[in-house]
């Protein structure tokens, strides 16, 4: 649990702490002065903790004190998860890296999974997909990063022990130890090698935890310049073994050369010391290695088949023996060097005791036991027993994770893999490992995809690409890739999906378009159709009317367009002189055309037409097209069932004009019955409660009627 910040000072810390790991101290800054009264702890966006404290009110002081003094101050602090040597902005780039490989293992996995359902030949299409696996985790692991060369001079310091490059991280240090152990296949014959290699490259990660021989290298390297003669010095033989003992031999022949008897002026005086020297570097030069090639600089001598190696490294144990019962031994004077030199060889001969000498912890010593001791161990069971033995020679590190991972992988032990994944290095390193598992065993396979009562019904897969999805929705900038996680998830990913693109913002279109494509993408289309609703309505409600109704239009939503419309029935109804016809006129234009409106909307849109043709008439003069043209609109508009019938007096009274044409009648015998029908109807209607009177005077009805009994007159003369 959180405990408080200390009172004693401008200063505090918040401490985490749990039954399984040790408590975490996080210091906090802040300027309230002692006493302090409350403080509160709240979750902030992301994995922060929002603190605020509360100074302790003085009874003699005023509310306008102005001493300057901080009453309170509210503070976020973050929390750190997995690996923190990854800031935030690396682990942003590692996320959306990360997605490309994701997304297309999957795709190949549901390709593979439809093909197979479909009882095709799949024979042809990589029925275990380990290639697929593989090539995943190359994706990946390169995204980590791979070592850069730092700058250093043109010229090569003969010095220079160690190469200068970049420091790697924990998490590639972990990645590629689940690569060698389960994505790639083809090297598993070479798997010895693949870990020395391994250790090479970060043994030096181990360092920050723990004493490693890269450690003692480094320092070494910074005494190097100070040294004189460097053959008597101890510390100059104990890294050489140590060295030795991991594999490097490379690093191993440079220090040897390094060695005072290759000096012109002591090579004479010092040839049978020397002879010794360079004929164990020569040795540790040829040393077989069962492995495919190796890389440019590399020493060694690689063999691909078992009896190949077996024959050359018998050969070379041979002439190590040989070299170790000399007698030359007897006439090299400088003890060190002596005693350097055959302890060396007794590290390559597999003397447990001087390995064990030779290494810092029980990871160096496990590689050096199978590089010289047991060169042909195979299997993880074997392995993982040599591990326990060298373990009970160096006692193994509790605090290191790459240690407690190594551990579960030798042991077999899926569960300890994925919670130290978990522990160690965060919700991005599970969610993507579990991949490489699952082509591990059947009994894998079914652990990890078995559906868990305890978990809601969903199988410890779907539950950590939930937890990762769930971190990457905690930012603003990753949240857009946790839809390529949840729709992996078959059984809650979409329902989180759904939650995750409702709660996000509608009043930036950015940020709608957005959210419109993930659902394009994932054929969400009811989803799509739910968000531009909420977006019209939220614009509609904030005076921004055109959006609104833009994006219900969008969404064909029929119910709020019409609701829309009744709203602008107020507005509509005014008369052809009115100057805000403009203003409602562009909103109905907005609303839309389509046949399929129905109700307020086709109204809307027919009145729009009537009112335009009564301004072209008002406006254009009295020609015959333009006269006609507003006629029918009338006679449609008034025909409509949609059309409600407290507009049917204004309509009517908009158009005298046209009723009462002074060059004749514009309307048939037919057309005005249809609308003295109509007023005929509004007499009936006036009856009912619920009908709704014009606001036109009597004088106007008289007028309507009028008109509507001359045109009928003079329509019948003329028929």
């Amino acid at each position: 649990m959180p405990a408080p910040v200390s009172d004693s000072s401008p200063s505090g810390a918040l401490v985490l702490s749990s039954s399984v790991d040790r408590e975490v101290v996080y210091p906090i800054r802040h300027e309230v002065k002692p006493p302090i009264a409350r403080l509160s702890i709240s979750w902030a966006r992301g994995n922060s903790f929002r603190v605020s404290i509360f100074k302790q009110q003085c009874g003699d002081n005023s509310a306008g004190s102005d001493d300057g003094e901080v009453g309170g101050q509210v503070l976020e602090v973050k929390i750190r998860n997995g690996d923190t040597e990854i800031s935030a902005a690396e682990f942003r780039r590692i996320a959306y890296g990360s997605v490309s490989p994701f997304a297309l293992l999957q795709s190949r996995k549901n390709m593979v999974l439809g093909l197979s359902k479909m009882s095709m030949g799949l024979s042809q299409f990589n029925p275990d997909g380990w290639e697929y696996i593989a090539e995943y985790s190359k994706d990946v692991s390169t995204i980590l990063g791979n070592p850069k060369s730092l700058p250093s001079s043109a010229i090569e310091d003969p010095l220079e022990i160690l190469k200068r490059v970049e420091e790697p991280t924990c998490l590639k240090a972990a990645w590629e130890l689940m690569d060698v152990f389960y994505a790639d296949k083809q090297s598993h014959w070479w798997l010895n090698e693949r870990l020395v290699d391994w250790l090479a490259e970060y043994d030096s990660v181990l360092s920050t935890t723990q004493s490693t021989i890269h450690s003692k290298l480094v320092n070494f390297q910074k005494e190097l310049d100070d040294l004189q003669v460097v053959e008597d010095n101890p510390s100059y033989w104990d890294v050489i073994s140590s060295a030795l003992a991991v594999g490097w031999q490379e690093i191993v022949v440079k220090m040897l050369r390094l060695h005072g008897s290759y000096q012109l002026d002591q090579l004479s005086n010092r040839e049978t010391e020397n002879g010794l020297v360079e004929a164990v570097a020569l040795l540790v030069s040829k040393m077989p290695r069962m492995r495919p090639e190796l890389d440019s600089g590399r020493l060694g001598e690689c063999f691909k088949t078992k009896p190949d190696f077996t024959k050359a490294w018998e050969k070379w144990r041979s002439q190590i023996t040989k070299l170790d019962g000399s007698a030359f031994w007897v006439h090299c004077a400088h003890v060190q060097t002596r005693e350097g030199l055959r302890s060396m060889l007794q590290i390559i001969l597999g003397n447990v005791e001087s390995l064990s000498g030779a290494t810092c912890n029980w990871m160096e010593l496990y590689i050096s036991q199978l590089l010289y001791v047991r060169p042909f161990t195979m299997g993880l069971e074997s392995m993982y027993n040599l591990a326990e033995r060298c373990m009970q020679l160096k006692k193994a590190s509790n605090t290191d994770r790459l240690m407690r991972l190594m551990i579960g992988i030798l042991g077999e032990s899926t569960e300890v893999v994925l919670a130290e994944c978990s522990r160690g290095f965060g919700p991005w390193m599970v969610a993507h490992a579990m991949e490489l598992l699952t082509e591990e065993s059947d009994q894998v396979e079914v652990l990890l995809h078995e559906e868990l009562y305890d978990l809601g019904g969903i199988s410890i897969e779907e539950l950590h690409r939930l937890v990762y999805a769930q971190v990457l929705c905690s930012h603003a900038f990753t949240w857009q890739i946790a839809p390529i996680y949840l729709t992996s998830c078959a059984k809650q990913g979409i329902g989180f999906l759904e939650t995750l693109l409702y709660n996000q913002p509608v009043q930036h279109n950015g940020m709608l378009l957005k959210n419109l494509e993930i659902c394009r993408l994932y054929e969400l289309d009811g989803l799509s159709s739910n968000i531009m609703k909420i977006a019209g309505v939220y614009h509609w409600k904030h005076g921004r009317k055109g959006c609104g109704v833009f994006w219900l239009r969008k969404a064909r939503d029929e119910v709020r367009l019409n609701k829309i419309a009744l709203q602008l029935f107020d507005s509509v109804g005014k008369s052809i002189s009115d100057e805000s016809f403009k203003q409602w006129e562009g909103l109905i234009e907005l609303l839309g055309s389509e046949s399929k409106n129905t109700g307020g909307l086709e109204f809307l849109h027919k009145y729009r037409d009537f009112k335009k043709s009564l301004h072209q008439v008002h406006h254009k003069g009295k020609t015959t097209g333009v006269v006609q043209s507003a006629v029918d609109s009338l006679i449609a508009l008034m025909k409509n069932p949609s059309t409600p019938q407290r507009f049917w007096l204004p309509i009517l009274n908009d158009s005298l004009k046209l009723i009462d044409w002074h060059e004749g009648p514009l309307l048939n015998v037919e057309q005005t019955n249809l609308l003295l029908n109509k007023l005929q109807e509004l007499s009936t209607a006036r009856l009912r409660p619920d009908f709704v009177e014009s606001d036109l005077t009597p004088l106007a009805l008289s007028s309507i009627r009028l008109a509507l009994a001359k045109n009928l007159g003079r329509a019948f003369l003329e028929g």
